[in-house]
């Protein structure tokens, strides 16, 4: 797959297709007011709950779009497969990881993240309020759709039917099911390991660090997911940037997962 994110210095910038992902789970109008008010020459801007997630479904609080919605979504932006995308959000952020992991599902085969987002971006070229409409694209969509864990396929796991290691990404007070602040049941998907995706934020980038490795092996196939498929998202793609190949996203996750199974509460650890 090769890197995912990548330093400003390292992104051939000229010619590059930018996809702001700005966005807050507090203040949901604050990316596209970001966006707005400057952005990176040419950007386009997506929103995690317009665009990225399918808020009329049932299936969690940020729900997995289907591919006909996704390919709506990408071809009315203008998008096209020979493109390089560039995918920013505020820095150290599960968003751009939530967009460039939509993108890499959709078949979309050259696209990065800005480690350090809008701010290291805003260092190397000058934003501006310009918005530009690219006409409609046209597209003969590849699904990958072996990135995509459903929730069928976490139960399989859960069953012992598949071998593989769930890792949660929420905070550990939360897996342990000590508190839940936003879903109706507090705890963990059984057997689930835990890896709060906070730990790999370091000076406004995400990367991994040993303890990541070290809760799994590059060989394992890992599903990870949260509560809503955002915080999971970042996990993945810095697995993927570490070269881990047998990994997928539960985009439902958690809150989808308690539509229909029990949870476990305390450590696997």
């Amino acid at each position: 797959m090769g890197k995912v994110f990548k330093l400003v210095e390292e992104i051939q910038l000229d010619g590059a297709r930018f996809v702001d992902a700005r966005f807050d789970l507090q203040d949901k109008e604050a990316g596209k007011k970001a966006f707005e008010e400057g952005h990176a020459p040419g950007a386009i801007y997506v929103d995690l709950e317009q665009e990225l997630s399918d808020m009329e479904s049932n299936n969690g609080r940020h729900p997995m779009p289907n591919k006909e919605k996704l390919a709506a979504v990408f071809q009315e932006l203008g998008l096209r497969y020979e493109d390089q995308i560039v995918v920013y959000d505020q820095g150290a952020a599960p968003f751009a990881p939530r967009a460039w992991w939509m993108l890499t599902y959709a078949g979309f085969p050259n696209v990065v993240i800005v480690n350090g987002g809008a701010p290291a971006l805003e260092e190397k070229i000058s934003f501006t309020k310009d918005i530009i409409k690219y006409p409609p694209t046209t597209i003969e969509f590849t699904w990958q759709d072996e990135l995509y864990a459903p929730r069928q396929a976490v139960k399989a796991i859960v069953d012992g039917e598949v071998n593989a290691t769930l890792l949660d990404a929420r905070a550990a007070v939360r897996y342990r099911g000590e508190i839940e602040p936003l879903d109706k049941v507090a705890g963990h998907i059984p057997t689930a390991k835990n890896f709060d995706w906070e730990q790999l934020k370091s000076d406004g980038q995400l990367q991994a660090n040993d303890a990541l490795r070290s809760k799994v092996a590059r060989d394992e196939h890992v599903v990870v997911y949260c509560g809503s498929g955002v915080t999971a998202s970042p996990l993945y793609a810095v697995l993927a940037d570490e070269g881990y190949e047998n990994i997928q996203l539960y985009v439902g996750s958690f809150s989808d997962w308690i539509t229909e199974y029990d949870v476990e509460k305390g450590t696997n650890e």
